[in-house]
């Protein structure tokens, strides 16, 4: 046989078993990259969370974990702004935060076929707080409404009895849910810029308050709430928590009471809003498997030490003697 022909062969042979090889790898990998790097129990993935329930999520994810130690879930906290346009950009598969998205934000989603999963998590307050050398710790909501709206700019404002100082309300964040939820109880805007500061997080404005006897502090209550937590017990040494009275066709009016779980869940204290989490997760991976986990009995459960009231009360069945009664 002609050698020419023979290495002519070979040569085609060696092409053809390159071309198999490489496909297979190619092909391999293409998998690979399609196979989810997640399961609802193992893996790593990336939220974000509104600061105000830095606490609450820390708490759980601690106990998450723990009981399932493959997996690894970077919590990143910052505004409930940043934390949604993480979900919408999709540098979040979930996000912590106090609202749903909006039909303009769903819009463009839904145009690539994104579903995002809204899950109540748990009810939540806004607290206000305030120096302890500050003699007024009980405000009415008309009283929260003109301060936020700016008709009452001085403390002499609120009680004649009070100092002729200008109140300086201070939030944690300008883009933060506490900053929108305070806007709309006041039904404005925007905030005069003259008495209204805004910080970088919860518990910077904790130790601002504390260290400023005409400041105002709006903060969520989740920073103050777990009394077992010795971090919240030293805030609380150092600030004053206000009791804030509802409106009269609201349960609870004529009470000034503090955001107490007890009175949060009995709607007696009205600052009060609902937290969600939502999800934009197209498989059933690890952020399919933290908001079952945080939804669940053992998350509640959490939740409810915490200080805040769960979105699905876990219940506690007591009998009570009926001798007692009679």
């Amino acid at each position: 046989m002609n050698s020419s022909l023979l290495n002519r062969k070979s040569i085609g042979l060696a092409f053809a078993m390159i071309a198999v090889l490489t496909f297979g790898c190619t092909n391999s990998n293409q998998k690979d990259k399609e196979k989810p790097l997640d399961t609802t129990t193992s893996g790593e993935i990336s939220i974000s969370v509104d600061e105000t329930f830095q606490p609450i999520i820390e708490a759980e994810l601690d106990v998450m974990h723990s009981i399932y130690p493959k997996a690894k879930i970077n919590a990143h906290y910052k505004s409930e702004w940043e934390a949604i346009n993480d979900l919408l950009k999709d540098s979040a598969r979930v996000a912590v935060v106090t609202r749903e998205l909006t039909e303009a934000e769903l819009k463009p989603l839904k145009a690539n076929n994104i579903v995002v999963r809204s899950s109540k998590f748990a009810i939540d307050a806004i607290a206000l707080i305030v120096n302890p050398a500050n003699t007024d710790s009980t405000f009415s909501m008309n009283d929260v409404r003109e301060v936020f709206n700016g008709s009452a700019v001085k403390w002499s404002d609120l009680n004649d009895k009070l100092p002729n100082d200008e109140i300086s309300v201070v939030f944690d964040n300008p883009n933060s849910s506490t900053v929108r939820y305070m806007k709309e109880v006041a039904g404005k805007d925007q905030f005069s810029s003259k008495n209204f500061f805004a910080m970088k997080t919860n518990a910077e404005v904790i130790d601002y308050v504390s260290k400023h006897k005409n400041a105002l502090g709006v903060i969520g209550v989740n920073w103050i709430s777990d009394a077992d937590d010795a971090t919240v017990n030293g805030f609380l040494n150092k600030i004053k928590v206000v009791s804030v009275a509802p409106d009269p066709d609201q349960p609870g009016f004529g009470e000034y009471r503090k955001p107490y779980q007890a009175y949060i869940a009995q709607k007696f204290y009205p600052l009060v809003r609902r937290v969600y989490v939502l999800s934009r997760e197209s498989h059933m991976g690890l952020g399919t498997g933290f908001v079952a986990f945080v939804v669940s009995d053992k998350g509640q459960r959490i939740v409810l030490k915490s200080g805040l009231v769960p979105a699905t009360m876990p219940i506690r069945l007591v009998q009570l003697d009926n001798s007692l009664f009679q």
